[in-house]
């Protein structure tokens, strides 16, 4: 990962902040699925929307950090929102707490949109 070689974009936090921060996104996310899952009140649509996000999600590192497709990565971030906020959309019709858990992982993703847009803008 090159995070500490790029241009840093105003507001970028130090690197040491995204496991943290990630670390506890994840909890939420297994919390959130969690709850419904243990409710039976998941089904197909929701199984599906969560795992693909969760592999959107992934593949997003690999886009930035590894094949440094900065530009492409934005897309796929923006790609990423949306299905976010289409699972939180799925989960709070389903169970309130578990929709409602997921808003900081749709904030940070907006947040990290940013970076990765500025990241792009200054490190071309």
């Amino acid at each position: 990962m090159d995070y500490g070689t790029l241009q840093k974009p105003f507001l970028a936090p130090p690197g040491i902040v995204f496991p943290i921060v990630w670390t506890i996104l994840y909890i939420l996310m297994g919390i959130s699925y969690g709850i419904l899952k243990s409710n039976n009140k998941n089904n197909l649509e929701i199984d599906f929307i969560y795992y693909f996000q969760l592999a959107v999600n992934a593949l997003w590192s690999i886009f930035f950090f590894v094949f440094k497709w900065r530009l492409f990565s934005f897309i796929w971030i923006i790609i990423l929102i949306i299905l976010v906020i289409h699972m939180i959309k799925l989960f709070y019709e389903k169970n309130k707490i578990a929709g409602l858990l997921q808003i900081p992982y749709v904030l940070w993703i907006i947040f990290a949109s940013y970076l990765n847009l500025a990241f792009y803008i200054l490190n071309r």
